[in-house]
């Protein structure tokens, strides 16, 4: 055997053995299972995992950004006619959330953590300073007061009110963004507090929640099962609320919203247990984005999550009283907001009812502002960018015994709403992408083998069809020498005489008398010479 042949024989044993190998890896997927194995082991909220510290501290800024409707109209309205405001804003603020008093409980299959929030002005991503912005809004002491005294006699009700304008509480106040976001001493609130001890007399949408947190969390670790990673065991040492009417809707799902278990799938919903909103929603998978470079998923709450029970009937836990429920699109939050009627909804009533976006002049309600999203990357799970955003809205109607109000019908009115967002930082994602490459390469280590085998069969195939002409050339060349020495004997051959008689050498005489006999070449017969 040549060294040619032994060439080509093992280059056929490697591309076979590769083939066969790399097809078989890729069919079992051993190289993915084991690179998935090890994420799900990394991406723990433990001590030696990659992600704790990052847990703990979070590295992405995070942006609140507060947008007011200032009110145009008072008057106009408290006649019975249509509201209108004009939005102002964004008041962006710097949010620093770390996590304190971090302790594992159970074994480290569980972590108890508080998250205070504090918040820091950032001039130059706002319009407008908020200590000196003037705001014209719904005054909501004076209508949760009213809301509470709804259920007491009309003479009671008729004394509060005339309490009331004595000392010029009025139904819309005038004061500035930061009094309004951050808090004031409000004059009918330090009226009551002089009576009732309990009740503060500061008011603000913000007030005591700078530097604090909202609840003691006890999260799941991610130890015993990748999907519980993150996930909320309880909240203020409950494993559930009991503020809504049915245990569908007390039931705290999911996570905070800062972390997901790895490897999603577009297929499922995502859980968040939003403690502003006192209750759990859902996501769900929209679109593929990218991010900075890195692939996520986009989930977004779908239209369900605030439908009315009408419906969508599993929403009806959430009228309180039961059977007391509002339209699509908005969520009345007074069982945990000390009975204030507070509503929520998206922004500009985005995903709400038209009589609730009609009911008010100035609003406009669309996607691309209005719409909450988180950007997850598929294989972590972890969060690439994030849109939360919330309206703040308070019912406003006629009561009885409060002259001010004999002209009003039911409206939700828009007071603000809040723009939480948090992109990747740059250092991160770095690490991020440079991981997915190690995920990358290692989930297709099998087809980098098929690929080789399939070279080397591209090459085995060229040695194998040079070799068959190599063995044509061959024999052509020993035919062409073959007859080439074919007819050099040919030309070389003498004549023979055919006659088997003795040659007589020829005289003078003979030679004159005879004729000369024939001959001819060799195989030929013998023939004689005829005479004519």
């Amino acid at each position: 055997m040549t060294r040619r042949s032994c060439a080509i024989y093992a280059t056929g044993f490697v591309c076979a053995h590769l083939l066969i190998v790399g097809i078989a890896l890729v069919v079992a997927q051993v190289f993915q299972t084991m690179i998935y194995n090890r994420l799900k082991k990394e991406l723990t909220l433990t001590e030696a995992s990659q992600v704790f510290e990052s847990w703990k501290n979070p590295p992405p800024p995070v942006y609140m950004e507060y947008y007011f409707f200032n009110v145009t109209n008072p008057e106009v309205f408290l006649a019975g006619g249509k509201a209108a405001v004009t939005q102002i804003g964004p008041y962006t603020y710097r949010e620093y959330r770390p996590r304190e008093n971090v302790t594992f409980l159970e074994n480290g299959t569980k972590v108890y953590a508080l998250n205070p929030k504090s918040f820091v002005f950032v001039p130059e991503k706002s319009r407008g300073n908020p200590e000196v912005d003037i705001l014209r809004t719904v005054n909501i002491p004076a209508v949760a007061v009213m809301s509470e005294l709804n259920s007491y006699s009309f003479l009671l009700r008729t004394f509060v009110s005339m309490w009331m304008n004595s000392i010029g509480v009025e139904i819309f106040m005038t004061r500035t963004v930061h009094e309004v976001l951050w808090g004031f001493k409000d004059p009918l609130l330090s009226k009551i507090h002089a009576m009732k001890p309990e009740v503060d007399e500061m008011f603000g949408l913000m007030w005591k929640k700078n530097g604090t947190h909202e609840g003691e969390f006890v999260f799941l670790t991610g130890e015993r099962d990748y999907m519980e990673y993150g996930r909320i065991d309880t909240w203020n040492g409950l494993t559930e609320m009991s503020w809504w009417s049915s245990n569908q809707s007390n039931m705290i799902n999911g996570t905070d919203g800062s972390v997901f278990h790895p490897l999603l799938s577009r297929k499922e919903l995502l859980y968040i247990f939003a403690a502003d909103l006192c209750r759990s929603i859902h996501l769900g998978y929209v679109e593929d984005v990218e991010v900075k470079g890195i692939p996520a998923y986009r989930f977004a709450p779908p239209h369900d999550v605030l439908q009315s029970p009408e419906e969508n009937p599993t929403n009806a836990g959430f009228c309180v009283p039961a059977g007391d429920c509002l339209g699509t699109g908005v969520l009345k939050v007074s069982v945990c907001r000390e009975g204030a009627p507070i509503v929520v909804s998206f922004p500009h009533f985005y995903q709400a009812d038209d009589k609730y976006i009609n009911a008010v002049e100035g609003l406009s309600p669309n996607k691309e502002e209005h719409e909450t999203y988180l950007d997850l990357n598929p294989t972590t799970g972890v969060p690439i960018r994030a849109c939360k955003r919330a309206q703040l809205n308070i019912i406003l109607n006629r009561v009885p015994g409060f002259p001010k109000t004999k002209h009003l019908k039911e409206i939700i009115f828009p007071i603000m709403f809040v723009n939480e967002t948090a992109t990747i930082d740059d250092d991160s994602a770095a690490q991020m992408r440079t991981l997915l490459l190690i995920v990358t390469l290692v989930s297709n280590f099998p087809l980098l083998i098929v690929g080789m085998g399939a070279i080397l069969l591209i090459v085995f195939v060229i040695l194998v069809c040079r070799s068959r002409q190599k063995k044509n050339e061959v024999k052509r060349i020993d035919f062409t020498e073959a007859f080439h020495s074919f007819t050099t004997a040919k030309d070389e051959t003498a004549y023979t005489q055919v006659s088997d008689k003795p040659e007589v050498e020829p005289s003078d005489n003979n030679h004159t008398n005879q004729p000369m006999r024939n001959g001819s070449y060799i195989a030929m017969s013998p023939v004689e010479a005829q005479k004519c």
